[in-house]
């Protein structure tokens, strides 16, 4: 009877803990994937998905996915939460919630674009970053800061126009080597083709291994203020068309569009960030773009000598990207739609 009783009490306990444990697990703020057997095994990688445009909310599980359940990292995908509704809201400007994660990551992979997040959050990356550890930029990473309302946070500094001393055009100018600066291609109309022959110099680096093929939908950024300490790995040139077989338009110069970059911040450590302004979820439907970003986070945790260059990069699950835009993102969607 009484050891009913203690049966029956245990089991009210857990229906009413395991809400708890799968909110902080995989609940509605946050997707967290088991590392497993592999060469990540132990090492952990968190992702940003909090751009308004470029999907990040579609790319970033996908990508998760793979590292995780392929190579055995433990990886957290944080989302911009809408308070109220507890939905992925892209355009929500102000809230990555448990960036706390980082506490534990060996490696941050972010997709955001001008945020301005509460002092807090920020502090959160700060951390991070002041730590020296990796860091993988996507796309619109370049310029992940836009300050407007709180002009007195001590993070001001970190907005993409900055002009104070040392932080001149922000945080992705100061850690990535580049800001927002302009479409190089047609935005809509034009896609980049990536140019990976013709770097000898870095014809043998561990990112390309495998790499032969790149093409995505997305165009080509402008870059002009890379500092001679980033190590060009790729260029891009624009297609006039958005498909694989559009040709290539001539009369453009050609782009960066993948290179690596040292970076340490005043009292912090040295570190090393990949950069490609690459990086709409429509873009990963090339396996070789999927192949880079991966090989890229093999490198910058140290294990350059695990990249082969016929690694599998299959996604676990369906993945259907949608195209890019402002507003287009579907409405409702929970964390667990990504799942």
């Amino acid at each position: 009877m009484i050891i009913n009783l203690q049966r029956a009490l245990l089991a009210s306990v857990i229906m009413h803990l395991l809400p708890l444990v799968l909110l902080a697990q995989n609940g509605e703020t946050f997707l967290e994937f088991s590392g497993g057997e592999g060469p990540g095994k132990g090492k952990h990688i968190v992702l940003l998905a909090a751009d308004d445009e470029y999907r990040s909310e579609e790319s970033m599980p996908m990508l998760a996915k793979i590292l995780s359940q392929t190579y055995g990292f433990k990886t957290t995908v944080l989302f911009a939460i809408e308070p109220e509704t507890g939905h992925v809201v892209p355009n929500y400007q102000n809230n990555i919630p448990n960036l706390q994660a980082l506490e534990s990551a060996d490696l941050m992979i972010m997709l955001i674009r001008f945020r301005e997040l509460p002092d807090e959050q920020t502090a959160k990356i700060e951390e991070f970053v002041l730590s020296g550890k990796p860091i993988i930029a996507l796309r619109t990473s370049t310029h992940p800061f836009a300050y407007q309302k709180n002009l007195d946070s001590r993070f001001a500094k970190w907005d993409w126009k900055s002009q104070v001393p040392g932080w001149e055009r922000g945080f992705g100018q100061r850690v990535f080597g580049e800001t927002w600066v302009a479409h190089h291609g047609v935005h809509g109309e034009e896609g980049t083709r990536a140019l990976i022959s013709g770097l000898a110099q870095n014809a043998d680096h561990p990112i390309l291994r495998g790499v032969r093929d790149i093409w995505g939908p997305s165009d080509v950024y402008t870059i002009k203020n890379l500092p001679e300490s980033a190590q060009v790995l790729a260029y891009g040139q624009s297609t006039s068309g958005m498909n694989p077989d559009a040709p290539v338009n001539l009369e453009k110069s050609i782009m960066p569009i993948a290179w690596t970059i040292p970076y340490q911040l005043e009292g912090g450590k040295a570190g090393t960030a990949f950069v490609t302004t690459m990086g709409a979820s429509l873009d990963f439907q090339s396996e070789d773009l999927r192949r880079l970003v991966i090989n890229a986070s093999f490198y910058l945790l140290g294990l350059s000598d695990q990249i082969q260059p016929d690694m599998n990069m299959d996604y676990v699950g369906d993945y259907a990207p949608t195209m890019f835009g402002f507003g287009t993102f579907r409405k409702g969607m929970k964390v667990s739609d990504f799942n």
